[in-house]
């Protein structure tokens, strides 16, 4: 059986927590940011938990479960 190898690009951008969910960086945030107002910017700022169906697909792709 080969081993199971995890996806390199998933794995630098996403973190798992210790009780094993996902967390991830919100979308929108990288530029274009002077017509977007500063509580967005604030709020997109955040780390979030991932979705369940989208833990479920990073998991797999991370090689967790």
């Amino acid at each position: 059986m080969p081993k199971i190898k995890p996806h390199k690009g998933v794995g630098k951008r996403v973190k798992v927590t210790k009780s094993g969910k996902i967390k991830r960086q919100q979308a929108w945030h990288k530029h274009l940011m002077t017509h977007k107002s500063s509580n967005r910017r604030r709020r997109l700022k955040r780390a979030i938990l991932a979705s369940k169906p989208e833990q479920r697909r990073l998991a797999r792709l991370l090689g967790i479960r």
